[in-house]
């Protein structure tokens, strides 16, 4: 029994290109290459192909299709009559292409790239994009679009990049950016030269920084504006690329001018005299709790810790629990002290490089209702005082006068024994006793003129004669005890 011997048989070149066909996926399983395109792999390439329509039928293998620099105007909703499962990549720029049909992406659902750069594309109907759940990148810069609708961009979840440079667009719906839920994964928005006049720069500065450092609005024909200058002036300050690759390019128009000038040479300058930014300050009150947020512009960032004014590192469960780190990167402070004042910073490993950022925080030394109180204080004090005033000035000049009233039913003087309270023509007050009169003494009709042209009433009553070496003299008269030669009265 002889052992067995391989044979080797020759393979000639028609056995070599039937083995590949049955390994490439553009065989008889697969379909054919369309003509004038180039296939490699699941790689199938039609551009300047001088084509008016897409090709067809196109293999089901598809993965990415470039039809640019071609004359395709229209995209129709049956450019793709079958599904295209694995196409992910749809070149289309440069094409002249001027309508696109809200049902022309119902084949291709798992398209994640889509180039329409470069064409005559004027509006963005509603719901337009709305079947292409998994896009990452849509490029429709270097259009005519002049109107956007704010549906356009429906149901993009995991839209990262959206390119709307060289367009005639003169307002963008930057409400689907501050409400977060429709493009909540986009980190790029190109709105270059464009006819923007205005943006909300408030809202924007609200963005998170990995947004804004993409957030590209240069060669706009903005209006000056001092919140547009504090924007680009903080983007500036954190080296953010759309503003710190753009300076020269971020320009602006000046009430009543008609050159532009740049955004970031307002400061100071007239007529808007606009400040420097200030860097992140937060204010609050003492019990208060507040949330320092550490917003970098490294989107997706894991690695974070933070530093408190006294140089303590905050850990992840937080030093005392007042200060706790939580999973998002922002650090929560409860019931906030004096001693919580201060500047906090907030260390990143970006995946380029670190970043530090600080946020300034200040304690007001009183509770959230304490301006309430103080002013209640005050208000009171001041009502009190007015008051005060007021019944002053009543007592001063509105308490009626006794006098009118009590002359008419005045009532004589007791009886005395001496001459001089018997006397009708005396018109000198007893000082001795009795009740005093309250309105002053009253003129008699038989005046006279006294000494030194003096008024005397009736003339001086004669004293009355002693009758003891202790009596007591009851009436005391200035002219009678004065000196003849003196006008000053001696009191006895």
């Amino acid at each position: 029994c002889h052992p067995c011997v391989a044979t080797r048989v020759p393979m000639g070149p028609l056995s070599l290109l039937l083995a590949l066909s049955l390994l490439s996926p553009w065989g008889s399983a697969g379909g054919t290459c369309p003509p004038r395109c180039i296939c490699a792999s699941n790689l199938l390439s039609c551009s300047q192909a001088n084509l008016s329509a897409v090709p067809a039928p196109l293999p089901r293998f598809t993965a990415v299709l470039d039809l640019s620099h071609n004359n395709v105007t229209r995209l129709r909703a049956d450019w793709a009559p079958a599904r295209l499962p694995h196409l992910h990549a749809l070149l289309l720029s440069h094409n002249g292409l001027a309508f696109v049909s809200t049902e022309a992406f119902t084949h291709v659902p798992r398209l994640r790239h889509l180039d329409l750069s470069s064409n005559r594309l004027r509006t963005l109907d509603e719901n337009l994009f709305s079947d292409l759940g998994e896009l990452e990148v849509l490029l429709l810069y270097n259009n005519e679009i002049t109107t956007v609708d704010r549906t356009a961009f429906e149901n993009l979840g995991r839209l990262r990049k959206l390119y709307l440079g060289q367009n005639r667009i003169a307002r963008f719906p930057l409400e689907l950016l501050r409400e977060g839920t429709r493009l909540p994964q986009l980190a790029l928005l190109d709105l270059s030269a464009n006819r923007l006049r205005a943006v909300p720069a408030g809202e924007l500065q609200a963005l998170p920084a990995w947004l804004r450092d993409r957030l590209y609005l240069h060669n706009n024909p903005l209006a000056c504006d001092c919140l547009l200058f504090q924007l680009l002036d903080r983007g500036r300050r954190r080296h953010l690329s759309a503003v710190e690759d753009f300076q020269d390019e971020l320009r602006c128009f000046l009430p009543g001018a008609t050159t532009l000038i740049k955004i970031l040479d307002l400061a100071g300058k007239q007529p808007l005299n606009c400040s420097k930014a200030r860097e992140a300050v937060l204010e609050a009150h003492l019990g208060d709790s507040v949330t320092l947020g550490c917003d970098s512009r490294w989107q997706g960032v894991r690695s974070r810790h933070w530093v408190t004014p006294g140089g303590e590192r905050v850990l992840g469960d937080g030093g005392n629990g007042s200060v706790v780190l939580l999973a998002n990167g922002s650090l929560q402070l409860r019931a906030l002290r004096p001693e919580d004042a201060g500047t906090y910073s907030c260390s990143v490993a970006g995946p380029l490089l670190n970043e530090t950022l600080y946020v300034e925080l200040l304690v007001h030394n009183f509770t959230l209702h304490g301006p309430h109180d103080t002013l209640n204080t005050a208000y009171t004090t001041l009502v009190g005082c007015i008051l005060s005033v007021v019944l002053v000035l009543i007592y001063l000049y509105l308490t009626p006068c006794r006098c009118c009233c009590c002359r008419g039913t005045e009532k004589p003087p007791a009886p005395r024994d001496d001459s001089i309270n018997s006397s009708v023509l005396s018109t000198t007050p007893n000082h001795a006793g009795g009740t005093r009169e309250p309105c002053g003494s009253h003129i008699a009709s038989s005046a006279g003129t006294g000494q030194n042209g003096r008024f005397k009433g009736g003339g001086t009553p004669q004293l009355p004669t002693r009758q003891g070496p202790k009596a007591q003299r009851k009436v005391s008269d200035p002219d009678s005890v004065s000196s003849v030669f003196s006008d000053t009265p001696i009191v006895v």
